[in-house]
């Protein structure tokens, strides 16, 4: 088949490519042409390779070497990520599967890489229910939490992967155990500070502090509580800056605990007089009294308090004769006499029962020296003089058997567990509340709106029954006697309110909030302009 072309020696167009090598040879003259079967490389580095120019065969590189390179700095990147990190050899082995799978082994360079790694770190430590924090993931590879959240959810989305819910008992036992601040804590407070973390931790979880929140900051202040509770020099600036989060969102969640403390503290006997200046002393009792009521068995309504009263009266009778906080030094009078007067608390019980508690007139007379002879040597070593002596400082050692930890709550449950139990307070969300007081406020800026639409519309009416916003005088009888005005300050929200009145729209969907949708539809649309 003769082609278009011209021979490059006799110049006819009688070309026809040979059956064996493929090149055009000219019928007229029999010339080979040159480079004529050029084809050209496309498809990439791994492409078809032309009949003379090759990969690899044009300057003093190759492509070859280049493409084991590249991978070598990849996997290279990847250990020492993981090793920062601190995952093992098996998780560092998933990561590096997941990166060779997603990019077909070709890997990668630029600063899309890092961020890329660390997105899959992160993905393969949740599918395993494993805490890795994304805010210490995005500062190791040093990029924001937002773009290191994006690729993740490029990776999950690409793999078709189901992460579980994240999990904020994993994150707090990885805190404490990592944290620098509890470094040179003993293996005892840490495992008592561990679950008496846990414990909060799930009554915040209950009190739906962590609802809609981001949950390293709430993290933090159990840490900094306990912390305090245990007598552990912890301040709330460092914590914040080994967990990677906000200061003044710590700060919320921490002051957020407290207030939860103090409403649960209500019932107590002195419940009145404990506040979030003083929580903290009374902490111990408070706690206490909500593990104790987490523990108790609610068969009915009418049975749930019967074996609960023992035990507060137990807990009450103890903090005052002990005074954790603000008690008395151990060898006083009140507190050796204490033992023999609890024979006569129980007389309540023989009372029921005379039959088995039957004590003769001999170990009456036995009980009495011996407490005598006791209280005569508690004289001798004290002097007689200060018997109440006061303590000065927080004495942890009159309170060290507060805690039990035989509480469901200090060990990991579902969420459904956690809301079943009983802690001795039950509140909304925060979010629910501060909606019902917005809403409250909104209700009332529509009643005030109505009123001045009112005095606007119709003067005589509104005079008898709204004068705050006018400027009245007393009669010309009472010259120095004048009614001050009244500033009722206004602001842009009474201003849409009483726009959205005007234009007929219901009381019930300004409650509501959304000025910018009923705007729109009742202000700015066609109908609302004609």
């Amino acid at each position: 088949m003769e082609t278009s072309r011209s021979c490059q020696s006799c110049r006819n167009k009688a070309l026809v490519p040979d059956n064996d090598t493929g090149n055009m040879v000219c019928t007229s003259c029999g010339v080979v042409q040159e480079f004529d079967n050029y084809q050209a490389h496309i498809g990439g580095i791994t492409g078809p390779a032309g009949t003379y120019v090759r990969i690899g065969t044009v300057g003093s590189g190759s492509v070859n070497n280049f493409k084991e390179n590249k991978i070598f700095e990849a996997q290279k990147f990847i250990e020492d990520f993981m090793f920062k990190l601190g995952l093992s050899g098996s998780k560092s082995h998933e990561v590096k599967l997941l990166v060779e799978k997603i990019t077909d082994a070709e890997y990668g360079q630029g600063n899309w890489f890092p961020v890329f790694v660390g997105a899959c770190a992160y993905v393969v430590m949740r599918k395993d229910h494993k805490m890795l924090p994304i805010v210490e993931v995005a500062d190791l590879v040093g990029c924001d939490v937002y773009e290191l959240g994006r690729m993740i959810t490029r990776v999950v989305e690409f793999m078709d992967f189901k992460l579980p819910e994240f999990d904020i008992v994993n994150s707090f036992e990885r805190s404490i155990k990592r944290c620098p601040s509890f470094g040179e804590v003993s293996e005892d407070v840490v495992k008592k500070m561990l679950q008496q973390g846990i414990f909060l931790v799930h009554c915040l979880i209950k009190w739906f502090v962590t609802t809609g929140r981001k949950p390293m900051p709430v993290v933090a202040a159990v840490l900094v509580f306990v912390g305090e509770l245990n007598q552990v020099n912890v301040k709330m600036e460092d914590v914040a800056q080994e967990l990677h989060v906000a200061l003044v969102t710590c700060r919320r969640r921490y002051k957020e605990l407290l207030e939860r403390l103090v409403q649960v503290a209500r019932v107590l006997p002195w419940g009145k007089d404990v506040t979030v200046k003083n929580i903290l002393k009374n902490a111990p009792s408070v706690i206490q009294y909500m593990e104790m009521k987490s523990m108790a068995k609610c068969s009915d309504k009418k049975q749930s308090f019967e074996p609960f009263e023992c035990n507060i009266e137990g807990l009450v009778g103890d903090c005052l004769r002990k005074e954790i906080g603000y008690g008395f030094d151990s060898y006083t009078i009140e507190d050796s006499s204490s033992n023999y007067f609890e024979l006569d608390r129980s007389s309540n019980l023989a009372s029921d029962y005379p039959d088995k508690f039957q004590i003769s007139t001999e170990c009456l007379t036995m009980i009495y020296s011996k407490f005598l002879d006791e209280v005569s040597l508690v004289k001798a070593e004290i002097g007689g003089e200060n018997i109440r002596k006061r303590r000065k400082t927080f004495d942890l050692q009159a309170c060290t058997d507060w805690w039990k930890g035989k509480s469901d709550l200090s060990k990991k449950l579902f969420l459904k567990q956690i809301l079943d139990k009983d802690v001795g307070l039950d509140v909304m969300p925060p979010s629910f509340d501060k909606a019902c007081l917005a809403k409250e406020k909104r209700r009332e800026k529509i009643k005030a709106a109505k009123l001045r639409i009112q005095r606007i519309m119709r003067p005589e009416i509104a005079n008898s029954s709204y004068s705050n916003d006018l400027c009245l005088f007393e009669p010309e009888k009472c010259e120095k006697k004048k009614r001050k005005r009244v500033k009722v300050d206004i602001d842009w929200e009474d201003l849409i309110i009483e726009t959205l009145l005007l234009h007929n729209v219901k009381e019930e969907e300004i409650e509501k909030g959304h000025y910018n949708a009923l705007l729109a539809l009742h202000v700015f649309s066609d109908h609302g302009i004609e």
